[in-house]
């Protein structure tokens, strides 16, 4: 009998200073059983990172949500579809193929990939030279400490506040805060 996946309901807050945009989302993740309570909230933070673009790219008309992750290969972490059901935006979180990153790029408008945790500076000196033709992709490093921090803000029910300013992330709980300024490698 498999294991089923954990669900997780956050409600978050967003004030992205840079960007103009504030808004409360109602948040439903579902955590695959191999998936760690870290990822889980590398997931949280890209879409609060990228949650902007709903107004700015779909002004206001579209959907931005977790995809199905690591249960389906051929889904984004977290995805963006404007009105008309068109993927405006892919994102991936981890260490993801060039392969599936090229697809990506071929059915959405932009991909953004977050990676994270110490394997990330290996696997990005072993793909850099295969991403550079994709024109359509970014790719971000989350620090290993900021993410191991966010793995201890996970819990089934939360309550998170989010604040973006100049670049960086404040993400925090009634416990936690954590400061994250992810770099850009491509």
């Amino acid at each position: 009998m498999a294991i089923k996946s954990t669900i997780f309901k956050a409600n978050l807050q967003i004030a992205d200073i840079d960007h103009g945009y504030y808004a409360d989302h109602a948040l439903t993740l579902a955590r695959h059983p191999s998936e760690t309570d870290e990822r889980m909230m590398v997931r949280l933070v890209a879409l609060a990172l990228q949650a902007h673009q709903l107004q700015t790219v779909c002004n206001g008309d579209g959907t931005l949500a977790f995809g199905a992750g690591l249960s389906d290969p051929d889904e984004p972490d977290v995805w963006l579809r404007d009105y008309t059901g068109q993927t405006r935006l892919w994102i991936e979180v981890g260490q993801p193929e060039d392969k599936p990153l090229a697809k990506a790029c071929s059915k959405s408008d932009a991909v953004v990939v977050y990676c994270f945790a110490h394997a990330a500076e290996v696997w990005w000196r072993g793909i850099e030279n295969k991403l550079t033709r994709l024109d359509k992709l970014q790719v971000w490093r989350v620090p290993t400490e900021a993410s191991q921090a966010l793995a201890a803000m996970a819990e089934r029910s939360m309550q998170l506040q989010a604040t973006i300013q100049e670049g960086a992330l404040m993400l925090g709980n009634s416990r936690h805060q954590v400061t994250i300024e992810a770099q850009r490698w491509k």
